[in-house]
């Protein structure tokens, strides 16, 4: 007995590939013309990921290397962002904190939206733990993000892992809610009804049916987040309590001493600040513009 693709030619294969390929080409083609924001959006993470990737390469400097006698240079062709009061070249800290917020970022959302929608879905799918779950959500939610990271740190204790930990929970509430909402609406469609008719176990009713249809809004609360995580992880190590020196990050090169040095130095903040902006503003729009291809309310918008 033969496969389909077994049955074919190697033409026949070769041509099935290339129609493949065009039609991925086509789809991002069809995504940059009717979203040139979220474009946009991608093109910045596509870049930031660049950077993480080949930071070793990218870098000019040691980006930890301490050189006292080239402390404060101004932006030139040798210190492309300057130094700080260490003489440590800023562009290089700069590309290597890329690698920081890239998997501060990846890291908290994969786990923080990944237990949202499973506790979300579980939620929604045994109604007699809803009730418990929800309470206890509202009671997270209650806490602004900030301040409950700050709570969880000083039982915890400062330190880089810890920190992914902590803006992984902070999603949990918010993602678990949404979900809840999403999965609530697909139980009611006639495809559960037929499932359970059947006799389908709960698993399979809630993997094969359930979880897949609530996909989109899980894709958009993923994408939106890599803004918030790598603004709550630059907010941390701005206070001292995120990333640990003497790893480079954005939030922790706007701390500490470098605040009485703005007036002799401006390049300490203005680099790795466009940074994080740039940054979270490219998560937002593509974050955006994915909403508004997968909600069919918004379809029709433009």
């Amino acid at each position: 007995m033969t496969t389909e693709t077994e049955a074919l030619s190697p033409a026949q294969v070769a041509a099935q590939g290339e129609f493949r390929g065009r039609s991925h080409l086509d789809g991002l083609k069809t995504f940059i013309t009717h979203q040139p924001t979220g474009a946009i959006g991608l093109f910045i993470f596509v870049a930031l990921a660049f950077c993480a990737a080949f930071a070793p390469i990218i870098a000019t400097h040691d980006p930890i290397r301490n050189d006292v006698a080239n402390q404060f240079r101004a932006p030139s062709s040798t210190y492309f962002f300057g130094t700080d009061q260490f003489g440590r070249d800023m562009f290089s800290r700069v590309i290597w904190g890329s690698r920081t917020s890239l998997f501060v970022g990846l890291s908290t959302v994969s786990l923080g939206t990944t237990l949202g929608a499973v506790i979300g879905i579980s939620s929604a799918y045994y109604s007699r733990f809803d009730i418990v779950v929800q309470r206890l959500i509202d009671t997270m939610q209650a806490v602004p993000s900030l301040i409950f990271s700050l709570l969880i740190i000083a039982v915890l204790g400062p330190s880089f892992f810890n920190t992914i930990l902590i803006i992984a929970i902070i999603f949990v509430p918010g993602t678990a809610r949404v979900m809840r909402s999403s999965a609530l609406g697909v139980m009611q469609q006639p495809f559960v009804e037929a499932a359970r008719s059947v006799g389908a176990s709960d698993l399979r009713i809630v993997f094969r049916h359930i979880a897949p249809n609530c996909f989109a809004p899980f894709i958009i609360l993923a994408s939106n987040g890599l803004a918030l995580a790598i603004i709550l992880e630059a907010s941390l190590s701005y206070l001292g309590l995120g990333t640990p020196p003497p790893r480079p990050s954005w939030g922790g090169m706007l701390s500490g001493s470098v605040q009485g040095y703005i007036t002799i130095a401006p390049w300490l903040a203005i680099f790795p600040g466009a940074a994080i902006t740039i940054v979270a503003l490219g998560f937002s729009l593509f974050g955006d513009a994915l909403r508004d291809t997968f909600d069919p309310r918004l379809r029709g918008i433009r």
